[in-house]
């Protein structure tokens, strides 16, 4: 029986859709817990080529959210990790994996050619630079986000608006699953109804999922969901993440990272100060064309950072997401 014969008798999808997954490629950021179960229905489904991008190890303390690896795997890259254990899955889909972070330096090498991203990497910056970059170039998102029991799903830009239209500030929360933890079925949760929406997208179904988010509640069982398609995008990006490599000899840098995270400054001229000495001590740029950069492991810093000069400098202001000495990005 054909592999796909459970879904080709759909009337949504059939053989003229068999065909629009198999020739499709899609780009997956982060092999994790949202990552798992999106890999493994995408593969499953067929999909023609998929890209993997993930810096990090298959680490012990995060199997119980990532049951697309074992204990056999632990210290190994997860997304070449992720290309063996998918290959004995569907040996018809081609994976290419790339073990670095996605950022403003690499996003649109990695994706070139890409009908479809999904963003699953956990990360603040990772989602803002891929909804960057897919708003200007009209490559659909789908974006989900989890922590403790609760998160969100939401399909962005492709000629809908983008991530920014919906989350144009700071996130109230700053925790991260490191920090705050997170149930492994709400990741599943979300990254299945990421793999629907993607599905959805590429079978080219109706009413599509670009431009609209739903939220899930772990605990009370329940689910919200509004559409934002004529969300206004904001003028202009007033905080654009950048690659390191973009930094300028002429900007004024600051490196809100401290001696425990890095040992030395992103530059040699960098300003090693915190976040607050923005809103308390107020330091400021040599003059208003000057562009100042915020360096920080996540971006998080940096943004509130920004945020703070804002309220009395109107001088351009970038952000870097530059992780630690260890290669850690959040």
């Amino acid at each position: 029986m054909n592999r796909y014969a459970r879904q080709m008798i759909l009337p949504e999808i059939g053989e003229t859709g068999q065909q629009r997954l198999a020739d499709a490629r899609v780009l997956i950021i982060g092999a994790g817990g949202l990552g798992s179960p999106v890999l493994q229905y995408l593969v499953g489904a067929g999909i023609g080529h998929i890209s993997i991008v993930d810096p990090d190890v298959v680490e012990q303390s995060n199997l119980h959210r990532q049951p697309l690896f074992d204990e056999t795997y632990i210290s190994q890259p997860k997304a070449e990790a992720a290309k063996t254990i998918l290959a004995n899955l569907n040996p018809d889909v081609t994976i290419t994996p790339h073990v670095t972070a996605l950022d403003a330096g690499n996003v649109a090498q990695l994706c070139a050619g890409i009908d479809l991203v999904f963003d699953c990497a956990d990360s603040f910056a990772a989602t803002y630079v891929a909804s960057d970059h897919c708003y200007e170039n009209k490559i659909s998102l789908v974006s989900a986000s989890a922590l403790s029991a609760n998160g969100y799903v939401g399909g962005f830009c492709g000629g809908s608006p983008s991530v920014r239209a919906v989350f144009p500030d700071i996130p109230s929360n700053l925790a991260t699953c490191a920090t705050a933890g997170v149930m492994g079925p709400v990741v599943g949760i979300l990254g299945a109804m990421q793999a629907q929406m993607g599905l959805s997208i590429l079978l080219g179904l109706e009413p599509s999922p670009l431009g609209k988010l739903i939220s899930f509640d772990g605990i009370k069982f329940s689910t919200s969901a509004f559409r934002f398609d004529d969300a206004p995008e904001p003028d202009g990006i007033a905080f654009p993440f950048i690659a390191v490599s973009d930094i300028s000899t002429d900007d004024y840098v600051v490196e809100l990272r401290g001696t425990d995270e890095v040992a030395t400054p992103i530059t040699e001229n960098a300003d090693r100060l915190i976040a607050d000495d923005f809103l308390e001590t107020r330091p400021m740029p040599v003059s208003e064309t000057t562009t100042t950069v915020f360096v920080c492991r996540s971006g998080l810093r940096a943004w509130k950072a920004a945020k703070h000069l804002n309220r009395w400098w109107n001088g351009p202001i970038a952000l870097v997401a530059a992780g630690t000495s260890t290669g850690e990005n959040t």
